[in-house]
């Protein structure tokens, strides 16, 4: 397989916010000519998506004849340094169900297995928020878990939001030590040096597979530095994919000629489904998306480009087939497959590594800090058990009004054992639940700030523009009951709070000033100090010279077993509480 590496460098001299009306034209133009197949798949014919893939494109008359070829795109992303198999998540029948998949060794033989389908032809590409989100990689601050990926063999690798997690001077060494390529169009240095405003990463990736040539742009979520703790992204610029996509499609089509162009994304579902809506991506054949950890089963049909995602936590492969003759597109095969361990054995190289990986950290590991005897499972938008726990834990260690827990969607489900009634936590599977270990912070708000504060989370969550939405989940709490509508306008969804059992205003009334309320988070590293968990202008903020983890750990040492539950912390007049996306409108759903 012949593989082109390409930096742009805007030589051609197309304007950054350029419009593709010269590439529509030649489009059109070309489709006239009998071109088009090779330069544009939207006018393609026989396009399928069928559960059934290989043996799909096995009954192609086309490849049954030789007279065609196809290439394989495997894809994976939010792995989160998931090294081991584990519970996972699933809806059957309206109710949850819970299977053992996963594993870094099963995912290797099961990417090893399909590319032997297809050798000469298949790409193997991860989405980033790879190297964080387990006891190891937090530790190793990500290195453990390279030579990892450099063992499966990925040819294409984008950073996600968390890549940033251990600073901009750690994620250059980390990616770079990757064999794959690595592209991400919207990540600028900036520094007050020689690199400032030159691109981190190249912005696009170009290769050969069964006779046509192909194009990949990257783009990160924008939104990081506000995301996440600022200091992350110090160094580092992000622009919106508005700003230079349509320069790149122009690139790749018109001038690299390439059959078919993607882009590999890590801005959320409905991010990327408003994306392939957006004119200046017309060129683009799929968004191949992640961030959310949504599980795309069949393509969202957008305007401009089709788009897919394919869960999390190395628990499944989107699998996409696109068949070739005499270089014309002829054919789309879909599948979002399983990583399951008792169909993919796991590889023994692969397990020797992780175990590899582990050593140095193995004693903390795996100590036992706790029980639980319910599951503990992390999918819901608004409210879930896991973390209930962690609120529960800071509340009692130090009994503010509210205590608060990011809206984390990260952490694969924990069962417990069907023999013992009891999920072992151990410090590893704290890591999994709270992948920074913060300090935490006191603060005092009035009831007003905090109105407003939750309806900018809400906002974050339900804005009407995708554009706007964060990675997808309420912010958790304990000491107050919320009750919102999601469809009501932006600033106006919260119809009540309650604190202590009683109304907000009602605790208000009657008081010469406004009421003071103590709310403890965790500390986000390079928010101003009177920010606490984007609460702005906090009163007498104070960090406790605790972190996290010790309270968690002190609390499951205490109450354990635990049984965390989903108990109505928070309501919502328009949605169910067990909402798993927030991607409405179209032919989804989180299976």
């Amino acid at each position: 397989m012949d593989e082109i590496y390409h930096v742009s460098n805007c030589s051609c001299g197309c304007n950054e916010t350029e419009k593709s009306g010269d590439r529509r034209s030649f489009l059109k133009q070309a489709s006239a000519l009998g071109l088009g197949l090779a330069f544009g798949t939207k006018v393609a014919s026989g396009v399928t998506q069928d559960p059934h893939t290989l043996s799909e494109i096995k009954k192609s008359s086309a490849v049954k004849s030789g007279k065609a070829q196809h290439f394989t795109l495997l894809h994976t992303s939010d792995i989160h340094a998931q090294l081991d198999i584990h519970d996972e998540f699933f809806l059957e029948n309206g109710k949850p169900v819970y299977k053992k998949r996963g594993g870094m060794a099963s995912l290797k033989t099961m990417i090893q297995t399909l590319k032997a389908e297809n050798p000469l032809n298949t790409l193997v590409i991860d989405g980033g928020d790879c190297f964080q989100g387990g006891g190891v990689a937090a530790l190793s601050e990500g290195k453990a878990i390279v030579p990892l990926m450099n063992n499966i063999g990925y040819d294409l690798m984008l950073p996600g939001n968390w890549e940033v997690v251990y600073g901009k001077e750690m994620m250059l060494r980390d990616l770079g030590a990757y064999n794959g390529a690595k592209i991400c169009a919207n990540m600028f240095h900036d520094t007050q040096d020689e690199l400032k405003g030159d691109m981190i990463f190249p912005p696009y990736w170009t290769t050969r597979v069964a006779g046509i040539k192909i194009g990949f742009i990257g783009y990160n979520d924008p939104l990081t530095p506000k995301r996440q703790s600022p200091a992350y992204s110090s160094g580092i610029h992000f622009t919106d994919p508005s700003v230079n996509a349509a320069k790149y499609v122009k690139i790749l089509r018109d001038y690299e000629q390439c059959a078919m162009v993607f882009m590999v994304t890590h801005m959320g579902l409905a991010q990327q489904v408003d994306l392939a809506n957006k004119p200046y991506v017309e060129g683009v054949d799929y968004i191949l998306g992640a961030d959310t950890h949504e599980r795309v089963r069949k393509p969202i049909e957008g305007k401009y480009a089709k788009v897919t995602e394919p869960g999390a936590f190395g628990s499944f492969v989107a699998k996409l087939d696109i068949v070739v003759e005499n270089g014309i597109v002829k054919e789309h095969h879909y599948n979002l497959m399983d990583v399951d361990p008792e169909i993919y054995k796991p590889d023994p190289e692969m397990l020797s590594l992780v175990e590899t990986a582990k050593a140095p950290y193995r004693k903390e590991l795996e100590t036992v800090i706790g029980t639980s005897k319910t599951t503990l499972v992390r999918y819901y938008v608004m409210e879930n058990p896991m973390d209930n726990l962690i609120t529960d834990a800071l509340m009692w260690k130090l009994k503010p009004d509210i205590a608060l827990s990011n809206g984390f969607r990260f952490c694969p489900p924990l069962v417990p054992d069907p023999k013992t009634g009891m999920a072992t936590i151990t410090n590893d599977y704290l890591w999994s639940m709270l992948p920074v270990n913060s300090e935490a912070k006191w603060a005092q708000v009035t009831g007003s700030q905090l109105k407003e504060w939750l309806e900018k989370e809400l906002e974050n969550v339900f804005a009407k523009d995708p554009t706007k939405r964060f990675g997808g989940w309420v912010v958790r709490f304990k000491g107050m009951e919320v009750n919102f509508t999601a469809d009501k306008p932006k600033g106006q969804r919260v119809n009540w709070i309650k604190i202590k059992g009683k109304k907000l205003e009602a605790m208000e009334q009657g008081l010469r000033g406004p009421q003071l309320y103590s709310v403890i988070a965790c500390d986000r590293e390079g928010d101003p100090v009177d920010t606490l968990c984007r609460i702005e202008k906090v009163q007498n903020p104070k960090l406790l010279g605790i972190n996290l983890h010790d309270i968690v750990r002190e609390y499951l040492k205490k109450f354990s077993p635990v049984a965390p539950k989903i108990e109505g912390r928070i309501h919502c007049t328009d949605k169910p509480i067990t909402l798993l996306s927030q991607l409405e409108g179209y032919d989804y759903d989180f299976v």
